[in-house]
């Protein structure tokens, strides 16, 4: 008998395909419309919130093509969260003129077959391999853009059996096939779930992207893939778009949704994200990420003025701050270079991504790879892909205190050594503050006058003293004459 890997199991999964009757709906009186855009749009907002579990995500995707008009995907903890959520639809006005075509039933899972490390011993994985394999059992549905939906299975048959190679095999074929995978970073969202015993293929797979064309490119190339082209059978793909619970009702009336625009990167999809979070009644900043859990009373707000006050940018309150995710790799500085510039040309084609680079750390045998994105959940899904990289060791901010990403400064080339001069300063003066941990200063390799500072404290407050204080002033106060650029202060995602 050939060796099993071993999975670990996450939420429950529905996609819950709906064809519209269009001639009912042409011949209904307004008043019954109306009704049934009503219901619909409560049942979809109330489900998108997860009013109905304790945790999970829903999303509703308009469907092209003849096989379905919309589909309705939940993420639940239980089979029985997603029983109740699919006979409440039913229970709408809106559920009289559709019909339940195809369905699929799954739960999301992560296998040794890539991490073996993780199933042998999770808690000597890094922060960042844990949260991303996490993140594979309870997923977030992107806010807005493509989705393409198949189920898939192993073949059995007399030629090539995949249940009949041993382990070892079946993991070469596997890594070769994520290595493809690898070169759609920051384009494709995917969710892998099994099917096996709940439906009639294997697994279901889902796949989110803001272009379209790079659901029909990762597909193609991964048909050529032999774990693909020898030992998979595919079933029927549904191809469509997401978009907000209010716009139901335009969708109905055939007009174009999202609403307000057609582009995947464009207003209506910020502004789906932030009706989602306040549905949800989120508030989750992106401090919380990384914070210990209890209040101090200092919140994103106030750093974002005392920063303001000396003249260094820290964001907005609505969502136009950037994110920054941070792993230590005692690799190879060239070899890690290598390696982060391949995921960063991949980065480069998501619209979110805003840099990605190696620093090395002045005084320690290590690196540090910087990746900045515009959200926390892109910086989150990138995280997941740079903790593949060889030898990282930690991710900045990972278990308690708070962690700010202290300040990106650029500067000026002939006060260079200077500058560093004058973070020994400043670094004798932090390891006598209360509440500091730890303190780096990092250098871009590909560009020496790029550097920021990683700090580390036991509470948001002590950072906040620091920022506060007499010695910070005048370095700022200092630093305007020597730097070529607005310094930046950056949050951890």
């Amino acid at each position: 008998m050939t060796e099993a890997p071993p999975t670990d199991e996450g939420w429950f999964v529905l996609h819950d395909f709906r064809t519209v009757d269009w001639n009912a709906w042409r011949e209904a009186p307004d008043h019954e419309r109306d009704r049934a855009i009503e219901d619909g749009t409560e049942y979809l907002s109330r489900h998108e919130a997860v009013e109905d579990a304790a945790e999970g995500d829903s999303g509703v995707f308009s469907v092209l093509g003849h096989k379905s008009d919309l589909l309705i995907l939940h993420f639940r903890p239980t089979l029985d969260d997603l029983s109740r959520a699919e006979r409440r639809f039913e229970g709408t006005a809106l559920a009289s003129f559709t019909e339940q075509t195809t369905s699929y039933v799954s739960v999301t899972e992560i296998s040794g077959y890539a991490t073996p490390e993780f199933f042998e011993d999770p808690e000597a994985v890094d922060e960042g391999t844990r949260r991303y394999m996490e993140g594979k059992l309870t997923p977030e549905i992107p806010a807005d853009g493509y989705v393409s939906f198949y189920p898939m299975t192993k073949r059995r048959g007399d030629g090539y059996n995949w249940y009949d190679l041993d382990f070892e095999e079946r993991a070469e074929l596997m890594a070769s096939h994520a290595e493809t995978g690898k070169g759609y970073a920051g384009r494709i969202n995917q969710i892998i779930a099994s099917s096996v015993g709940f439906d009639d293929h294997e697994w279901g797979v889902t796949l989110f992207a803001d272009d379209p064309t790079d659901i029909k490119d990762i597909v193609y190339d991964m048909r050529f893939d032999d774990v693909s082209s020898k030992y998979s059978d595919f079933g029927r793909f549904y191809v469509g778009r997401r978009f907000p619970p209010a716009d139901l009702g335009a969708y109905l009336r055939g007009e174009a949704v999202p609403a307000g625009g057609s582009g995947a990167d464009g207003a209506e999809g910020a502004t789906h994200a932030e009706e989602a979070d306040d549905a949800r009644g989120a508030e989750r900043s992106h401090a919380d990420e990384h914070d210990s859990g209890e209040s101090d009373g200092v919140d994103d707000d106030d750093i974002r003025r005392e920063l303001t006050d000396l003249d260094i940018y820290a964001g907005q309150p609505h969502g136009e701050d950037v994110y920054a995710t941070v792993l230590y790799s005692e690799a190879d500085t060239d070899g890690l270079f290598d390696q982060v510039e391949g995921l960063r040309g991949n980065f480069d084609h998501y619209d979110t991504h805003v840099k990605t680079a190696v620093y090395e750390a002045r005084g320690r045998d290590r690196n540090a790879v910087v990746s900045i994105w515009d959200t926390a959940s892109a910086a989150e899904t990138a995280a997941g892909f740079l903790s593949e990289l060889p030898d990282v060791v930690s991710r900045a901010g990972e278990g308690s205190g708070f962690g700010t990403m202290g300040m990106f400064y650029t500067v000026k080339p002939d006060y260079r050594e200077e500058f560093h001069d004058t973070f020994d300063t400043v670094e004798e003066v932090l390891g006598g503050m209360e509440g500091h941990r730890d303190t780096d200063l990092l250098v871009n390799v590909e560009a020496e006058n790029d550097m920021f500072i990683s700090s580390q404290w036991d509470a948001r407050e002590n950072a906040m003293a620091f920022f506060r204080s007499e010695e910070f002033s005048e370095t700022v106060e200092w630093g305007r004459d020597v730097l070529a650029d607005r310094p930046r202060h950056v949050f951890l995602a």
